[in-house]
């Protein structure tokens, strides 16, 4: 295994990083030598198990800094932020900032037997799944946090175009997140950061156990894709590491697909 991130003293910032596509990117890059600083909101009964896993990335000789708080929350962004610092040292040493909060609702718009979703319920999915990426954004560069090549990167879906069943408030998140992600291509390039979010195909996650009929979807899924698989979480985590190597410093602004083809058909 090459450590190439390891001779810059490199972190990674990822926000959501306890399961799912958070935790396969903290593994594969700190596997690669890249020191993992994961915000996470969790329990207390599921404290244990992201303990060992967070044991299991410092066989790697990296360090791991986590922060059982909630993310979007401004005064704790602002600790993140602080203690970070305090980590890294004066020069910017934050080569990712990784968004993968999955804070969202996922209510019917009409329904006469459940609750519907409401104006509240649109606005905090979109604060935590597509403004918050731009308010940590703005905090790392405030806080002199970044590399001098860095990168931003989320993850969205094909809801963010597709219409589908009880995922009005998220797919509305997702297309936000898209268009966020291209104004920080566009505006902080002085800075050095590159801007991208990956599309991840139908993942076996805790996000997808929420949304209704989600067993069809996988099997449904399965036939669609060229390669009659679903995505794996490291899959998509295979795509941040290339994303973060220098030889991807020219790409910018993107929506870039890591489904094995599923959005061909």
């Amino acid at each position: 295994m090459v450590n190439e991130f390891s001779k810059d003293k490199a972190w990674a910032i990822i926000l959501g990083g306890s399961r799912g596509l958070g935790l396969a990117t903290a593994k594969k890059l700190a596997a690669h030598g890249m020191n993992i600083c994961i915000v996470h909101r969790d329990p207390r009964t599921k404290l244990p198990e992201f303990i060992l896993e967070c044991e299991a990335l410092r066989t790697h000789g990296v360090e791991v800094l986590t922060f059982n708080m909630d993310a979007t929350k401004r005064e704790k962004q602002d600790q993140i932020c602080a203690a970070l610092k305090k980590k890294t040292g004066q020069k910017g040493r934050v080569k990712l900032l990784l968004h993968s909060i999955a804070k969202g609702n996922v209510k019917p718009m009409a329904s006469d037997t459940v609750a519907n979703l409401s104006h509240q319920d649109f606005m905090v999915t979109l604060d935590a799944m597509a403004i918050s990426l731009y308010d940590w954004t703005r905090r790392c560069v405030d806080s002199k946090l970044f590399d001098s090549d860095a990168r931003v990167l989320s993850f969205t879906s094909e809801g963010s175009k597709k219409p589908w069943v009880h995922y009005a408030a998220v797919g509305a998140a997702k297309a936000a997140l898209e268009a966020v992600t291209r104004s920080i291509a566009l505006e902080f390039a002085p800075y050095g950061i590159k801007a991208n979010c990956i599309q991840a195909g139908v993942t076996d996650t805790q996000s997808l156990a929420l949304i209704p009929n989600s067993e069809a979807i996988k099997k449904y899924t399965k036939k669609r894709n060229p390669l009659n698989r679903l995505t794996r979480p490291e899959d998509v985590a295979n795509v941040v590491y290339l994303l973060c190597k220098k030889e991807a410093s020219w790409i910018n602004g993107t929506i870039i697909p890591v489904d094995g083809g599923e959005h061909l058909s």
